[in-house]
């Protein structure tokens, strides 16, 4: 059975302060720096548990008393994608009873020779195993009618947040434009009551100067729909709440329309229903 790191330490600790005892009593300079070894060692593994205590201290995101724990895991391992230079970037949320439809669309250059993949990070509330998730990508400049989807690729483990990674059609050059959508279907993941949905750009940009974030709710319509944004640094900042910028008989849109976002930053969009 794995032990924690703090217990780790204690078990080090007293094994140490066991061996000075013996050493002191029997005058064994091989005890003594055994003694010492172990104190070393005690001490590494306290620190490395405090860093590790801070930084998922750090990491954990929780919003109008719900912890957001796919955009918790994502931002333990988020990395920085210094690939690409984005201009635009379009989100779409479908939202109908417990299932939820995204669909991403980027557009820019790239910046390195050979490139022969964009990643995406998929967030959701629960997770959806890659094999069963319905997920398809399109490479827009060589294929601009979509008439070839695209199978992506999982990259690391499999969980609530996961990384996929949507290989173009041919491998792009420095400087060439690009345009890629990715569209995934997550069947019930989203539950009645207080929901989210992540909107996350993590890209080695200041800013990103255009993006769209848009809200689509089938059916069932929610009380409200709140935007916080979380930055790498700081608590989630409550920015605005949206009005529905449609309205139908069975269906809702909310859009945010966001010019010179940051490059490196979620937003996520809490909203309520009272059933799905």
């Amino acid at each position: 059975m794995p032990f924690p790191l703090e217990t780790l330490a204690a078990l080090a600790t007293i094994a140490g302060t066991v061996i000075s005892v013996l050493a002191l009593l029997q005058s064994q300079s091989w005890l003594l720096l055994t003694s010492l070894c172990f104190a070393c060692l005690s001490f590494g593994t306290g620190l490395y548990a405090r860093r590790q205590r801070l930084a998922l201290k750090a990491s954990s995101t929780v919003i109008e008393g719900r912890s957001i724990d796919s955009l918790n895991m994502a931002n333990l391992r988020r990395g920085v994608n210094r690939t690409f230079v984005i201009q635009e970037a379009h989100h779409t949320a479908r939202i109908e009873g417990q299932d939820l439809e995204i669909t991403w669309s980027y557009s820019g250059y790239c910046k390195v020779d050979g490139t022969s993949a964009m990643e995406f990070s998929v967030d959701a509330e629960h997770n959806i195993p890659f094999d069963d998730l319905e997920c398809a990508a399109y490479d827009l400049k060589r294929d601009p009618d979509m008439s070839h989807p695209i199978r992506p690729l999982l990259v690391g483990p499999d969980g609530i947040s996961k990384k996929i990674a949507a290989p173009f059609l041919e491998p792009l050059n420095a400087n060439q434009p690009f345009g890629v959508l990715l569209k995934c279907s997550l069947p019930r993941c989203v539950k009645r009551g207080i929901g989210y949905y992540t909107s996350t750009l993590s890209f080695d940009q200041d800013r990103v100067p255009h993006c769209t974030v848009h809200l689509v709710f089938v059916g069932t319509f929610p009380d409200w729909v709140r935007v916080y944004e979380c930055t790498p640094r700081g608590p989630p900042a409550l920015l605005r709440t949206l009005v529905a910028a449609r309205k139908e008989a069975d269906l809702c849109e909310y859009v945010d329309d966001a010019k010179n976002r940051k490059g490196q930053s979620a937003r996520v969009y809490v909203f309520a229903r009272a059933s799905v």
